[in-house]
């Protein structure tokens, strides 16, 4: 125990002998904070299933207008805005944003 004591007291690369009880609350933190967004990413992963079938669902009605008639403004409108949410959803589980999909956030607007 005393040796490791200065061996560190000498090694100019190791934090300082208090230091990692400093680290302690910010680590607790950073691990409570990782669970979190893994439950928050289990949660996305379900949205994202829901919003895949919705939009696959919005397909085939439109495809059924469109033989009939003209595509309907609404559900090109939702279907833009839903194909943004997906996207959003895949960047948060990804790791490639911080920023939480709805309902964490503002719902996308269609372009």
């Amino acid at each position: 125990m005393a040796y490791a004591h200065a061996l560190t007291e000498n090694d100019p690369h190791s934090p300082p002998i208090g230091a990692h009880n400093d680290r302690r609350p910010r680590d607790h933190q950073r691990k409570c904070s990782i669970w979190l967004r893994g439950l928050l990413m289990m949660l996305m992963a379900m949205a994202f299933q829901i919003s895949g079938t919705l939009l696959a669902l919005g397909a085939i009605v439109q495809f059924v207008l469109a033989l009939s008639d003209t595509p309907n403004a609404r559900l090109i409108a939702f279907g833009q805005s839903l194909g943004l949410y997906l996207s959003q959803i895949a960047s948060f589980v990804s790791f490639a944003t911080e920023e939480a999909p709805f309902p964490f956030s503002a719902w996308p607007s269609a372009r």
